[in-house]
């Protein structure tokens, strides 16, 4: 039951929030379940958690401005521009 409930509930309080907020969100948790799975321990989640919310909110930002695309250059930095 408490399987069905918990992501139900994380669902419905994502449906308010703004796109950055979203992939922020949605970001940090995938984030820490990939941490933990990988170290085993909750030092690698809560890092996982961080790197996960930071690249979530950048992504979901140019998600909410139609037109912007997220591009790398030849040295593998990334920047914003139109599509």
């Amino acid at each position: 039951m408490y399987k069905i409930i918990f992501p139900l509930l994380a669902a419905l309080s994502l449906t308010a929030c703004s796109s950055t907020e979203r992939g922020a969100g949605i970001g940090a948790a995938s984030g820490a379940v990939i941490g933990g799975v990988a170290t085993g321990n909750v030092r690698g989640a809560a890092v996982g958690a961080a790197i996960g919310g930071v690249s979530g909110a950048l992504i979901g930002n140019v998600a909410g401005q139609p037109g912007r695309c997220y591009y790398r250059d030849r040295y593998g930095n990334r920047y914003v521009d139109r599509c």
